[in-house]
């Protein structure tokens, strides 16, 4: 009978540690490494996670992920090191220490801040490492990467270096996302967008040249001015004012109203205009073409300045006027237009938010608020004020703070984005020489680069790479030594830590005479230059890599603005090659209404709360049940149906151990050409079906992986053989061919369930691993896919349709003996007898195994008829099979204690009153034989 050490409950909360503690103590990852020493390298690429904060469900699904690539990669034979890595620098981490001990420069000095920054930093690092680890995820845990380390820093100075020696660095004044709280310039990546209230202004300009209009909108009518109407949500802006923008091929018509004033606005707008103005008689003196504007000089309402009247296709009608106030210091669109038509560029605002210009000195010192009520007042005041709105739209907010933010232009260090050869469609491009999963990443990524300004690379931060330049006080160049001066830094760097650049004094390095003709750059890098430098600071110097290229790079849906594209932009401007082959990109974890888990909802599930009540193994099998591809949904339904699929899985893995106890492969394995033929199917459809999982495996279809191996364990298995071969486990003679043969099944087939489950459900699969006999490796995770199982001939008769067919006709039996059960007419299918009424080619392959057909279909007996001897008609057809009918009634004779089938033959022996014949023979005789089931 059964038995095992191996328990029904899994009880992972106080297993897993124990587990987890012994792969620890044995150095497993080392292990495993030096198992693949010298195979062919599989490389995924950590994408370094921010060093602040408790690990959450995103975390986890990531680094999960990851580590079934990498323990399946294993399984194939690759040599797969995981180096985690971490993102240590940056304005949170900055945040978190001005909290707790005061801002830099105020309450300490930016040496003792900066290593408390580092100081945080490391214990960030240890506490999320610890979580990952419990998680069962392997990796070099001793040794990752981090961006705060010296020799990365270094190596990060040295790949900027590379792209500033291939022209792609430059100096610019350019309008770039400013936040106040951060007082920094922010990327696109740390930009969200939330819908707020605006107070949205229709301001008049004047054209004095009133002869001008009249010939380009070919009236006979001179008027006394003329007033472009210009549509603004950001009033403060005016007197930055440099032009008005219009649309070259859109018409623009002039308007008389109120008998008065004349306007100019878009064709299309007008209607709209003349109705939220609430104006009750107004005509259309002429249209032209916006082109037909272009170089008319206007008079700023605010400045008095004069501008001219420009053109750009990207001027819409579909909002406002269809005229744009141009102010260059503080809007992209506008800093492109500006340096077409060569504007001055004007900054109005400081770096704390405040109006630092000399334009309009009754504006100083105030903040953007203030100014916008004051802008009003004086447009109200000199009649200048056509219509004032508020309006709700969509408007950037910087994604930290959660606070407004706003263009605004200051010297800055870009690289340029070479978006044409980028989005090349050529085969050999960047973008089309990466597979995407899923396939929709390719059009993502192509959008966010189209929609990509040059990258802003510098920030003004005190915790972060130093960006190691010497400018010229008067030409704003760079040192021509500049190449050689970066690589002598980065070397001391490597040695003394990053201080040495905020501590390196002009002069230390440049001669008396050059020192005081240059300043030292105290920017620091953005952190995506940190990251997205990775390839050439981590990749190329780690060892355990080689210099190969990634092979994936695996991260959240949001890393298309973010990691994938800032790794690719350096990647390209280096070696004008991608980092990566393959990119794989996840969802969000979101509650059981579709909701983004966050702490303001109160709808967070950590991972610790799953690991404390389940174990670990289950928020891993969660997460591989999911279609991550999409968002993933975390609920305490979910949850339960996780568990349901882990008993599943483990109720097979048990009964195949318990069946294995007094088995020994040494010994005991039973050949081929000597096996029963049910057995030699079972162990060749588990060969079909690791085929079937590795090719999913492979193509990172891990929520399929999950269904195959349930149907394998609840269809095929439990429903079927595993259901089927319980009398000849448990009935026949114990060293007999009958039962090892099964056995011998049964170990290859655990063999193989137990590495199909392993790199989702690992610490499940170590301890299965423990408990099959036999002689074998201590750890399961330094294995390959199991390699003797073997394919059925499919030009034997006993083939696998063969065997499918007889599982059709099964299910159609249950389904009847099912229906009786409901109508209380029998209480098992033991208690049944069945006729099947066959055609005359079914019949024939039948009748092959007709002597133990009964076995297979778990009832009392079994006999094979002709299809048309069903004169009763009782037969039921089958409605799967259209040569087939059944006949199900209640076995005569009574039930055998030993094997519970029904037959005429008990208490027919006097010694054995309560059992069947064929059990008294396997007990006392040479025991039955058994050729088929």
């Amino acid at each position: 009978m059964p038995k095992t050490n191996f328990p029904m409950k899994g009880n992972l909360q106080k297993k897993e540690p124990k587990i987890l503690q012994e792969w620890t103590k044995t150095n497993l990852y080392k292990k495993i490494r030096k198992e693949k020493q010298g195979k062919k390298i599989f490389i995924l690429h950590d994408g370094p996670l921010y060093a602040n904060g408790n690990i959450h469900i995103g975390h986890a699904i990531n680094k999960i992920l990851k580590d079934i690539i990498i323990k399946e990669k294993g399984l194939m034979g690759y040599n797969a090191p995981y180096i985690p890595g971490w993102d240590c620098h940056g304005l949170p981490i900055e945040i978190k220490i001005e909290k707790k001990i005061g801002k830099p420069g105020k309450n300490m000095d930016h040496t003792k801040f900066r290593i408390s920054c580092q100081k945080y930093a490391n214990a960030q690092i240890k506490k999320q490492k610890k979580d990952f680890i419990r998680l069962g995820i392997f990796g070099d845990w001793e040794n990752p990467y981090l961006t705060m380390h010296p020799s990365t820093v270094a190596n990060t100075m040295l790949t900027f270096k590379k792209i500033l020696s291939q022209g792609h660095i430059y100096q610019g004044i350019k309008p770039t996302y400013w936040c106040f709280n951060c007082t920094s310039t922010l990327a696109e990546s740390e930009i969200e967008y939330y819908d707020i209230n605006s107070v949205a202004i229709y301001c008049t300009f004047k054209i004095h040249d009133t002869k001008k209009i009249t010939e380009t909108f070919n009236i006979p009518k001179s008027h006394n001015a003329i007033y472009p109407v210009v549509w603004t949500t950001n009033p403060w802006t005016l007197p930055g004012n440099q032009a008005i923008a219009i649309h070259p091929e859109q018409n623009y018509q002039l308007i008389q109203i109120n008998n008065n004033k004349v306007i100019i606005i878009n064709e299309k707008l007008v209607q709209y205009i003349i109705q939220k103005a609430q104006i009750t008689t107004w005509k259309i003196i002429g249209t032209t073409q916006g082109k037909n504007l272009q170089n008319i000089i206007c008079q700023n309402p605010i400045t008095n300045h004069n501008i001219p009247i420009v053109s750009n296709e990207k001027i819409t009608n579909k909002i406002g006027t269809g005229l744009v106030h141009i102010a260059p210091g503080h809007g992209l669109l506008d800093y492109l237009i500006a340096k077409k038509y060569k504007l001055k560029i004007i900054n109005l605002i400081n770096k704390n938010g405040l109006y630092q210009s000399k334009i309009f000195d009754k504006l100083n010192g105030l903040n953007i608020k203030q100014i916008n009520t004051k802008i009003i007042q004086t447009l109200q005041k000199n009649n200048t004020l056509f219509h004032i709105d508020n309006i709700q739209h969509s408007y950037p907010h910087c994604w930290r703070h959660k606070t407004k933010v706003i263009f605004r232009s200051t010297k800055q260090w870009f690289i340029s984005v070479p978006k044409k050869q980028l989005l090349d469609s050529s085969k050999t491009s960047p973008i089309n020489q990466v597979n995407w999963f899923p396939k929709w990443g390719k059009t993502r990524i192509k959008a966010m680069l189209a929609n990509c300004p040059d990258w802003c690379i510098s920030r003004q931060r005190i915790w972060g790479i130093p960006i190691p330049l010497f400018v010229h006080k008067k030409t704003n160049t760079l040192h021509p030594n500049t190449l050689n001066l970066i690589e002598k830094i980065a070397n001391k760097i490597k040695k003394q830590g990053t201080q040495f650049w905020w501590n390196l004094k002009i002069q230390d390095i440049l001669n008396i005479k050059e020192s005081q003709n240059y300043y030292k750059i105290t920017d620091t890098l953005d952190i995506w230059f940190d990251s997205g430098s990775t390839y050439f600071t981590v990749i190329q110097t780690r060892p355990e890599f080689m210099h190969h290229t990634p092979n994936i790079y695996l991260e959240g849906h949001d890393q298309y603005r973010g990691w994938f594209m800032s790794s690719l932009i350096i990647s390209n401007a280096i070696e004008k090659k991608p980092p990566y082959k393959n990119i794989i990109s996840h969802g969000f974890a979101v509650d059981k209404n579709g909701h983004k888990m966050s702490k303001s909802l109160g709808n967070i599930i950590t991972p610790k709360e799953i690991i404390n009540k389940f174990g670990a193994d289950i928020i891993r099998l969660w997460t591989a049940s999911t279609n991550y591809t999409n968002e993933i949904t975390m609920s305490e339904k979910f949850l339960q149906n996780t568990i349901d699929i882990y008993r599943k899985i483990r109720n097979t893995a048990r009964f195949l151990l318990s069946n294995l106890n007094d088995f020994d492969p040494n010994i005991h394995i039973i050949p081929q050409k000597h096996m029963i033929a049910l057995d030699c199917w079972a162990i060749s459809y588990t060969k079909k079906t690791q085929k079937n999982i590795i090719a999913l495996y492979e193509k990172y279809d891990f929520h399929n992986v999950v269904q195959k191996i349930m149907n394998f364990c609840s269809i095929k298995m439990s429903s079927f053989y595993l259901d089927i071969i319980k009398d000849r486990q448990y009935t026949t003679i114990k060293h007999s061919v009958n039962r090892r043969s099964c056995q011998t099944a049964m170990y290859h087939i655990i063999q193989a369930l137990v590495r199909w489950i392993s790199p989702i459900i690992s610490f499940t699969a170590q301890e299965i691993w423990q408990h099959i006999p036999g002689q074998h490796k201590t750890h399961l995770f330094t294995e390959e896919w199991y390699k003797n199982l073997y394919h059925l001939n499919p030009k034997e008769v006993l083939n696998e349709k063969y065997w499918n067919l007889i599982q059709k006709i099964k299910d159609e039996i249950n389904i009847i003996i099912e229906k009786e059960k409901n109508n209380h007419a029998v209480h098992s299918s033991l208690e049944t007898n069945v006729i099947l009424y066959a055609k005359p080619n079914l019949a024939k392959k039948l009748k092959i195994i007709e002597n133990e057909l009964y076995f297979a279909l778990s009832t009392s007996s079994a006999k094979i008829k002709n299809y048309y001897e069903d004169h009763k008609k009782l037969a039921i057809p089958c409605k799967n099979l259209n040569n087939l009918k059944i006949l199900i009634t209640k076995a005569k004779g009574d039930k055998c204690q030993r094997c519970w089938h029904y037959t005429t033959d008990i208490q027919k022996n006097t010694k054995y009153p309560t059992i069947c014949h064929r059990c008294i023979n396997n007990i006392t005789g040479i025991g039955e034989t058994r050729k088929f089931i």
